[in-house]
């Protein structure tokens, strides 16, 4: 069986990172994906996706090390469905409404946006981070 989910959208919250027991290094962040459209009536509607992202090992150093709040990022890995619902994992917003996430592993993270000191892109992967040659080399 093959599962792999892609998505970019911009850091909800400053990365988290721990340690596991055994010294494997692990990192947490949202990543919130907007999308906004217009209706044949003129309406605009926006719609936000918020995604629980989880790396590992020297992925996880790398991307505590370069991302926080607001960089925007492109990210490859699996969905994890939450162990009560098997699905996303629901939330009650402070409004009353009802908010989902959906909880990812991540193989790959490639950092599109930096510190505003440069223009270009970093990678996670393979425990490597990485500035391209070229706007060219990034995958999309």
């Amino acid at each position: 069986m093959f599962q792999k989910i892609s998505f970019i959208g911009n850091l909800g919250q400053d990365p988290n990172m721990r340690y596991q027991p055994d010294g494997t290094a692990v990192t947490n962040f949202s990543v919130a994906c907007n999308r906004r459209w217009s209706t044949p009536d003129g309406q605009n509607h926006d719609e936000t996706t918020w995604f629980r992202v989880s790396v590992w090992g020297r992925r996880a150093e790398v991307c505590n090390e370069y991302l926080q709040r607001g960089r925007k990022v492109f990210v490859e890995g699996r969905l994890r469905p939450d162990p009560e619902t098997g699905g996303p994992k629901l939330w009650q917003r402070q409004d009353g409404t009802v908010g989902a996430s959906f909880e990812v592993t991540a193989d790959n993270v490639i950092f599109l946006s930096d510190n505003g000191e440069r223009n270009g892109s970093h990678q996670a992967s393979s425990g490597d981070a990485h500035q391209p040659e070229a706007e060219d080399d990034i995958p999309f």
